[in-house]
Protein backbone atom coordinates (compact mmCIF):
# COMPACT_ATOMS: atom_id res chain seq x y z
CA UNK A 1 0.00 0.00 0.00
CA UNK A 2 1.35 3.01 -1.26
CA UNK A 3 1.02 6.60 0.64
CA UNK A 4 -0.25 9.01 -1.18
CA UNK A 5 -0.72 12.86 0.06
CA UNK A 6 -3.06 15.14 -2.31
CA UNK A 7 -2.44 18.59 -2.12
CA UNK A 8 -5.10 20.60 -3.15
CA UNK A 9 -7.78 17.79 -2.98
CA UNK A 10 -11.18 19.76 -3.17
CA UNK A 11 -10.03 21.10 -6.52
CA UNK A 12 -11.36 19.91 -9.63
CA UNK A 13 -8.39 17.88 -10.69
CA UNK A 14 -7.32 16.84 -6.99
CA UNK A 15 -10.95 15.45 -6.19
CA UNK A 16 -11.22 13.35 -9.42
CA UNK A 17 -7.19 11.88 -8.81
CA UNK A 18 -7.66 11.14 -5.30
CA UNK A 19 -11.32 9.44 -7.15
CA UNK A 20 -8.80 7.53 -9.53
CA UNK A 21 -6.73 6.28 -6.63
CA UNK A 22 -9.85 5.27 -3.80
CA UNK A 23 -10.97 3.25 -7.59
CA UNK A 24 -8.11 1.43 -7.07
CA UNK A 25 -8.26 0.64 -3.68
CA UNK A 26 -5.14 -0.31 -2.86
CA UNK A 27 -3.23 3.32 -1.85
CA UNK A 28 -3.55 5.11 1.69
CA UNK A 29 -4.40 8.46 0.35
CA UNK A 30 -4.62 12.13 2.67
CA UNK A 31 -6.39 14.54 1.15
CA UNK A 32 -5.11 18.19 2.09
CA UNK A 33 -6.73 21.58 1.41
CA UNK A 34 -7.59 24.75 2.76
CA UNK A 35 -11.18 25.16 2.39
CA UNK A 36 -13.69 22.30 4.31
CA UNK A 37 -14.74 19.27 2.14
CA UNK A 38 -17.40 20.38 -0.71
CA UNK A 39 -20.78 18.50 -1.47
CA UNK A 40 -20.43 14.88 -3.24
CA UNK A 41 -21.55 17.09 -6.42
CA UNK A 42 -18.24 18.82 -6.93
CA UNK A 43 -15.96 16.03 -4.96
CA UNK A 44 -16.83 12.55 -6.74
CA UNK A 45 -14.95 10.44 -4.33
CA UNK A 46 -16.98 11.17 -1.41
CA UNK A 47 -19.88 8.94 -3.15
CA UNK A 48 -17.62 5.95 -1.85
CA UNK A 49 -17.17 6.60 1.82
CA UNK A 50 -13.41 5.14 1.53
CA UNK A 51 -11.63 3.93 4.71
CA UNK A 52 -8.69 4.60 3.10
CA UNK A 53 -8.75 8.12 2.42
CA UNK A 54 -8.58 10.75 5.59
CA UNK A 55 -8.98 14.81 4.85
CA UNK A 56 -7.10 17.77 6.58
CA UNK A 57 -7.89 21.05 6.15
CA UNK A 58 -5.06 23.00 5.53
CA UNK A 59 -3.84 26.53 4.30
CA UNK A 60 -0.54 26.02 2.07
CA UNK A 61 0.00 30.16 3.33
CA UNK A 62 -1.28 29.75 6.42
CA UNK A 63 -0.19 26.67 7.87
CA UNK A 64 3.33 25.36 6.10
CA UNK A 65 4.55 24.04 9.82
CA UNK A 66 1.43 21.98 10.46
CA UNK A 67 1.77 20.63 6.96
CA UNK A 68 5.37 19.69 7.14
CA UNK A 69 4.32 17.86 10.64
CA UNK A 70 1.74 16.18 8.69
CA UNK A 71 4.14 15.05 5.77
CA UNK A 72 7.07 14.06 8.34
CA UNK A 73 4.33 11.92 10.83
CA UNK A 74 2.58 10.64 7.39
CA UNK A 75 5.84 9.56 5.43
CA UNK A 76 4.57 9.94 1.92
CA UNK A 77 5.85 7.86 -0.81
CA UNK A 78 4.35 10.04 -3.20
CA UNK A 79 2.97 13.91 -2.92
CA UNK A 80 1.07 15.25 -5.63
CA UNK A 81 0.47 18.74 -5.65
CA UNK A 82 -2.75 20.37 -7.20
CA UNK A 83 -3.15 23.47 -4.80
CA UNK A 84 -2.69 26.67 -6.48
CA UNK A 85 -4.30 29.96 -7.06
CA UNK A 86 -5.13 28.80 -11.10
CA UNK A 87 -7.48 31.34 -12.30
CA UNK A 88 -6.00 33.55 -14.99
CA UNK A 89 -8.14 37.08 -15.95
CA UNK A 90 -8.75 37.67 -11.64
CA UNK A 91 -4.40 37.55 -11.55
CA UNK A 92 -4.07 40.89 -12.70
CA UNK A 93 -6.58 42.50 -9.80
CA UNK A 94 -4.10 41.08 -7.49
CA UNK A 95 -1.10 39.46 -8.73
CA UNK A 96 0.89 39.25 -5.74
CA UNK A 97 -1.80 36.43 -4.06
CA UNK A 98 -1.03 34.83 -6.87
CA UNK A 99 2.85 34.61 -6.20
CA UNK A 100 2.44 33.96 -2.47
CA UNK A 101 0.23 31.02 -2.81
CA UNK A 102 2.12 29.37 -6.49
CA UNK A 103 5.75 30.50 -5.93
CA UNK A 104 6.26 31.82 -2.22
CA UNK A 105 4.41 28.99 -0.12
CA UNK A 106 5.89 26.65 -2.65
CA UNK A 107 8.99 27.31 -2.26
CA UNK A 108 8.63 26.68 1.57
CA UNK A 109 7.26 23.68 1.11
CA UNK A 110 9.48 22.02 -1.50
CA UNK A 111 12.60 23.49 0.77
CA UNK A 112 11.19 21.31 3.37
CA UNK A 113 10.59 18.29 1.13
CA UNK A 114 13.61 18.01 -0.35
CA UNK A 115 15.54 17.26 2.85
CA UNK A 116 13.43 14.34 3.44
CA UNK A 117 14.29 10.82 2.64
CA UNK A 118 10.90 9.49 2.05
CA UNK A 119 9.52 10.56 -0.86
CA UNK A 120 9.56 8.91 -3.91
CA UNK A 121 8.49 11.48 -6.61
CA UNK A 122 7.14 14.72 -5.64
CA UNK A 123 4.05 15.69 -9.12
CA UNK A 124 3.48 18.99 -9.10
CA UNK A 125 0.99 20.40 -11.54
CA UNK A 126 2.03 23.12 -13.75
CA UNK A 127 0.38 24.82 -16.71
CA UNK A 128 1.27 25.35 -20.33
CA UNK A 129 -0.35 28.66 -19.76
CA UNK A 130 3.46 29.66 -19.09
CA UNK A 131 4.98 29.25 -22.49
CA UNK A 132 2.43 32.09 -23.54
CA UNK A 133 0.44 31.47 -26.81
CA UNK A 134 0.98 27.42 -27.62
CA UNK A 135 0.86 27.48 -31.56
CA UNK A 136 3.19 24.47 -33.89
CA UNK A 137 4.48 21.70 -31.93
CA UNK A 138 5.62 22.68 -28.36
CA UNK A 139 7.65 20.19 -27.06
CA UNK A 140 8.28 20.41 -22.93
CA UNK A 141 11.70 22.39 -24.33
CA UNK A 142 9.90 25.33 -25.07
CA UNK A 143 10.92 28.30 -24.06
CA UNK A 144 8.49 30.27 -21.31
CA UNK A 145 6.90 32.92 -22.21
CA UNK A 146 3.88 33.70 -19.57
CA UNK A 147 1.61 37.06 -20.19
CA UNK A 148 -0.79 36.95 -17.66
CA UNK A 149 0.31 36.96 -13.50
CA UNK A 150 -1.23 33.45 -12.91
CA UNK A 151 1.27 32.15 -15.66
CA UNK A 152 4.08 34.04 -14.22
CA UNK A 153 3.44 32.83 -10.63
CA UNK A 154 3.69 29.42 -11.95
CA UNK A 155 6.65 29.63 -14.50
CA UNK A 156 8.39 31.22 -11.65
CA UNK A 157 7.74 28.17 -9.35
CA UNK A 158 8.72 25.63 -12.02
CA UNK A 159 12.04 28.13 -12.48
CA UNK A 160 12.60 26.68 -8.89
CA UNK A 161 11.51 23.46 -8.47
CA UNK A 162 14.28 23.17 -11.56
CA UNK A 163 17.00 24.47 -9.29
CA UNK A 164 16.23 21.54 -6.65
CA UNK A 165 16.40 19.14 -8.89
CA UNK A 166 19.52 20.03 -9.88
CA UNK A 167 21.22 21.11 -6.85
CA UNK A 168 19.73 18.44 -4.79
CA UNK A 169 18.21 15.62 -7.12
CA UNK A 170 14.96 16.06 -5.81
CA UNK A 171 12.71 13.69 -7.16
CA UNK A 172 9.97 16.03 -9.43
CA UNK A 173 8.08 14.99 -12.08
CA UNK A 174 6.22 17.71 -13.32
CA UNK A 175 2.88 17.96 -15.13
CA UNK A 176 1.31 20.68 -17.95
CA UNK A 177 -1.53 19.44 -19.19
CA UNK A 178 -3.74 21.16 -21.07
CA UNK A 179 -7.94 22.69 -20.87
CA UNK A 180 -9.21 19.78 -18.46
CA UNK A 181 -12.98 19.67 -17.94
CA UNK A 182 -15.73 17.49 -17.23
CA UNK A 183 -18.67 16.59 -14.95
CA UNK A 184 -18.00 17.88 -11.26
CA UNK A 185 -16.02 20.84 -12.65
CA UNK A 186 -16.51 24.61 -10.77
CA UNK A 187 -19.40 25.76 -12.31
CA UNK A 188 -17.83 29.19 -13.76
CA UNK A 189 -15.79 27.32 -16.39
CA UNK A 190 -16.82 27.91 -19.84
CA UNK A 191 -18.32 24.46 -20.55
CA UNK A 192 -20.61 24.02 -17.49
CA UNK A 193 -21.36 27.53 -17.59
CA UNK A 194 -22.49 27.14 -20.72
CA UNK A 195 -24.98 24.10 -20.49
CA UNK A 196 -26.42 25.94 -17.33
CA UNK A 197 -27.27 29.09 -19.26
CA UNK A 198 -28.63 27.67 -22.02
CA UNK A 199 -30.86 25.06 -19.75
CA UNK A 200 -31.59 29.09 -17.59
CA UNK A 201 -32.23 30.83 -21.06
CA UNK A 202 -29.40 32.92 -20.53
CA UNK A 203 -27.30 34.54 -23.44
CA UNK A 204 -23.36 32.22 -23.19
CA UNK A 205 -20.79 35.29 -23.39
CA UNK A 206 -18.08 34.63 -25.94
CA UNK A 207 -14.80 36.45 -25.34
CA UNK A 208 -13.27 37.86 -28.33
CA UNK A 209 -15.90 36.00 -30.24
CA UNK A 210 -14.62 32.68 -28.93
CA UNK A 211 -11.91 32.58 -31.25
CA UNK A 212 -9.46 31.29 -28.85
CA UNK A 213 -8.22 27.63 -29.81
CA UNK A 214 -8.09 25.43 -26.45
CA UNK A 215 -7.11 21.52 -26.20
CA UNK A 216 -9.92 20.16 -24.06
CA UNK A 217 -9.28 16.79 -22.61
CA UNK A 218 -11.31 14.75 -20.01
CA UNK A 219 -10.54 14.96 -16.64
CA UNK A 220 -9.93 11.26 -15.89
CA UNK A 221 -7.83 10.85 -19.00
CA UNK A 222 -5.62 13.34 -17.30
CA UNK A 223 -5.88 11.83 -14.13
CA UNK A 224 -4.76 8.60 -15.96
CA UNK A 225 -1.75 10.44 -16.63
CA UNK A 226 -1.35 12.05 -13.52
CA UNK A 227 -0.90 8.41 -11.94
CA UNK A 228 1.04 6.96 -14.73
CA UNK A 229 3.34 10.01 -13.83
CA UNK A 230 3.82 9.64 -10.32
CA UNK A 231 4.64 5.91 -10.82
CA UNK A 232 6.65 5.70 -13.52
CA UNK A 233 7.93 9.02 -14.64
CA UNK A 234 11.81 10.05 -14.70
CA UNK A 235 12.51 12.15 -12.19
CA UNK A 236 13.36 15.89 -13.57
CA UNK A 237 10.88 14.93 -16.63
CA UNK A 238 8.25 17.66 -18.19
CA UNK A 239 5.22 15.47 -19.00
CA UNK A 240 2.55 17.21 -21.32
CA UNK A 241 -0.91 15.34 -21.62
CA UNK A 242 -3.32 16.86 -24.49
CA UNK A 243 -5.67 15.46 -26.71
CA UNK A 244 -4.94 15.34 -30.60
CA UNK A 245 -6.32 18.72 -31.66
CA UNK A 246 -7.05 21.94 -30.47
CA UNK A 247 -10.43 23.41 -31.07
CA UNK A 248 -11.77 27.03 -30.54
CA UNK A 249 -14.28 27.96 -27.97
CA UNK A 250 -16.59 28.66 -30.33
CA UNK A 251 -16.48 25.18 -31.85
CA UNK A 252 -17.01 23.77 -28.24
CA UNK A 253 -20.29 25.96 -27.49
CA UNK A 254 -21.82 25.26 -30.59
CA UNK A 255 -20.95 21.52 -30.00
CA UNK A 256 -22.93 21.85 -26.65
CA UNK A 257 -25.77 23.94 -28.13
CA UNK A 258 -26.26 21.22 -30.75
CA UNK A 259 -26.44 18.82 -27.59
CA UNK A 260 -29.12 20.50 -25.87
CA UNK A 261 -31.33 21.25 -28.92
CA UNK A 262 -30.94 24.93 -28.73
CA UNK A 263 -30.05 27.31 -31.67
CA UNK A 264 -26.00 28.74 -31.83
CA UNK A 265 -26.67 31.84 -32.90
CA UNK A 266 -29.58 32.60 -30.58
CA UNK A 267 -27.31 31.04 -27.19
CA UNK A 268 -24.11 33.28 -27.50
CA UNK A 269 -23.11 36.46 -27.21
CA UNK A 270 -19.81 37.90 -28.86
CA UNK A 271 -17.94 40.47 -25.99
CA UNK A 272 -14.69 41.51 -25.39
CA UNK A 273 -11.41 39.08 -25.38
CA UNK A 274 -9.91 38.61 -22.01
CA UNK A 275 -6.12 40.66 -21.34
CA UNK A 276 -3.98 38.59 -21.91
CA UNK A 277 -6.00 36.07 -23.29
CA UNK A 278 -3.41 33.84 -25.50
CA UNK A 279 -4.20 32.84 -28.68
CA UNK A 280 -4.02 28.77 -29.10
CA UNK A 281 -2.69 26.18 -26.46
CA UNK A 282 -1.72 23.18 -28.64
CA UNK A 283 1.02 21.36 -27.39
CA UNK A 284 3.17 17.81 -28.11
CA UNK A 285 2.34 14.68 -25.40
CA UNK A 286 4.73 12.46 -27.57
CA UNK A 287 6.66 12.01 -24.59
CA UNK A 288 3.76 11.01 -22.23
CA UNK A 289 2.39 8.40 -24.63
CA UNK A 290 5.76 7.05 -25.23
CA UNK A 291 7.16 7.20 -22.03
CA UNK A 292 4.05 6.48 -20.00
CA UNK A 293 1.90 4.39 -22.22
CA UNK A 294 -0.62 7.05 -21.86
CA UNK A 295 -3.36 8.26 -23.92
CA UNK A 296 -6.73 10.00 -24.31
CA UNK A 297 -9.66 7.80 -24.28
CA UNK A 298 -12.70 9.98 -24.20
CA UNK A 299 -13.47 12.17 -27.09
CA UNK A 300 -14.58 15.46 -26.71
CA UNK A 301 -18.76 14.96 -27.48
CA UNK A 302 -18.46 11.86 -24.66
CA UNK A 303 -17.02 14.22 -22.30
CA UNK A 304 -19.74 17.38 -23.10
CA UNK A 305 -22.77 14.58 -23.27
CA UNK A 306 -21.70 13.56 -19.28
CA UNK A 307 -21.10 17.05 -18.02
CA UNK A 308 -24.83 18.15 -19.67
CA UNK A 309 -26.12 14.64 -17.95
CA UNK A 310 -24.08 15.90 -14.82
CA UNK A 311 -25.87 19.48 -14.43
CA UNK A 312 -29.28 17.87 -15.22
CA UNK A 313 -28.88 14.98 -12.64
CA UNK A 314 -28.09 17.87 -9.84
CA UNK A 315 -29.74 20.45 -11.58
CA UNK A 316 -31.29 22.04 -8.24
CA UNK A 317 -28.32 21.83 -6.31
CA UNK A 318 -26.74 23.39 -8.89
CA UNK A 319 -28.97 26.18 -9.14
CA UNK A 320 -27.88 27.12 -5.25
CA UNK A 321 -24.38 27.84 -6.56
CA UNK A 322 -23.17 31.24 -8.07
CA UNK A 323 -21.65 30.90 -11.70
CA UNK A 324 -19.25 33.48 -10.28
CA UNK A 325 -15.72 33.31 -9.91
CA UNK A 326 -15.34 34.69 -5.88
CA UNK A 327 -11.33 35.10 -4.92
CA UNK A 328 -10.14 33.72 -1.88
CA UNK A 329 -6.16 35.45 -1.50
Amino acid sequence: MSKIVVLGSNSFSGADFVDLLLERDHDEVIGVSRSPEKSEIFLPYKRRASANFKFHQLDLNKHSSELIELLDSVRPDYVVNFAAQSEVAPSWEHPEHWFETNTVALSKLVNNLRKRDYLKRYVHISSPEVYGTCEGRILESAPLNPTTPYAASKAAADLLLFTMVKNFNFPLVMIRSTNVYGAHQQLWKIIPRSVINIKSGKKIHLHGGGKAVKSYIHIRDISRGELAAMENGKPGSIYHLSPDDGVSVRCVVEMISELMNCDFAACITDVEERQGQDAAYVIDSTRARKELDWAPRVSLKEGLVEVVKWIDGNWSEVNRHSLEYVHQP
